[in-house]
């Protein structure tokens, strides 16, 4: 046994080094044709590799030695040329990064909080309709059917303007990356729960659709009779109050170093995962509403 160990060991010991570039290469690979797919970059990016497959295939082959030196020596000039081609798409990964919460303050977050709060206040009084998906780690552009880039900063006054009846975006929903707006007009997943109310329109069914297929908070508000209400995990809590609905929202987005321990996270998950929830909490409704 252990003469098999001593002959496995210097296959093990010098193989893990190059097993781990080839992880690391697949995933970057990955994660960079997967952010890509479907920008006006990616058929640039499909005749690119091809036309360096056939001149590669072609060079050996053919053993055309000149060719294969200019392939050789023109890798600065294709990097170069990716950082151009690529520019709007490498800006948009950038300020994605920027935006992570390694990078967010809690006072960043607090203000995203206080610009939906006010939003929907403004909103509830003049009865005129929301839904607002705040954006988590999960990406929610691969959630939705349709949606209209919009990268904004996230304000009050904007996500009126989008909601107002008269515009042309107003219909759908909104996606908010930290203190930006992302999408506007976006199509979010009906709940395919059957033991709903009847009386529940699509607007909080888009709601609860979207929040069992991501880790996104969403609110909404109801255009029939100015409601707020939020969802979170499949959960629709309607009727709430300004106050309750910041609680919920920094006990959600804000959380303190110490929830984030990986530990923590799996306990937690787990115990979300197993534990019922309901469909729907009405806390403060005046009348049923549609919207």
């Amino acid at each position: 046994m252990t003469d098999n160990i001593n002959i496995i060991w210097p296959y093990v010991e010098n193989g893990w080094r190059p097993a781990l570039e080839v992880l690391i290469l697949a995933v970057v690979i990955y994660y960079t044709s997967r952010f890509l797919r479907g920008t006006r970059g990616w058929p640039v990016v499909i005749g690119f590799v091809v036309l360096l497959l056939a001149l590669a295939l072609i060079t050996e082959v053919l053993n055309l030695q000149v060719l294969r030196s200019l392939l050789g020596y023109s890798s600065a000039f294709f990097a170069f040329a990716v950082l151009v081609i690529f520019q709007p798409e490498l800006r948009r990964l950038l300020a994605e990064l920027g935006n992570l919460p390694l990078f967010t303050t809690a006072h960043e977050q607090r203000e995203s909080i206080e610009v939906i709060i006010q939003t929907c206040e403004r909103l509830s009084e003049v009865k005129i309709g929301a839904l607002i998906a705040i954006e988590q780690s999960i990406q929610l552009h691969e959630a939705v059917e349709s949606g209209v880039p919009v990268d904004c900063e996230a304000t009050p006054e904007m996500l009126e303007t989008i909601f107002f009846p008269n515009n042309a975006i107003h219909d759908g929903g909104v996606i908010i990356k930290g203190d930006r707006i992302a999408y506007a007009a976006c199509i979010f997943p009906l709940t395919q729960r059957q033991d709903l109310n009847k009386s529940l329109g699509t607007r909080h069914r888009a709601a609860i659709g979207l929040t069992e297929e991501t880790d996104a908070v969403v609110v909404a508000v109801s255009e029939e009779t100015g409601m707020v209400s939020h969802a979170y995990k499949g959960q629709l809590t309607r009727g709430v109050t300004l106050e309750e609905l910041r609680a919920f929202l920094t006990s959600i987005i804000i959380q303190s170093p110490k929830s984030r321990g990986g530990f923590e996270w799996i306990r937690t998950r787990l115990i979300e995962h197993h534990k019922p929830r309901a469909a729907i909490v009405t806390k403060n409704e005046p009348y049923p509403a549609k919207q």
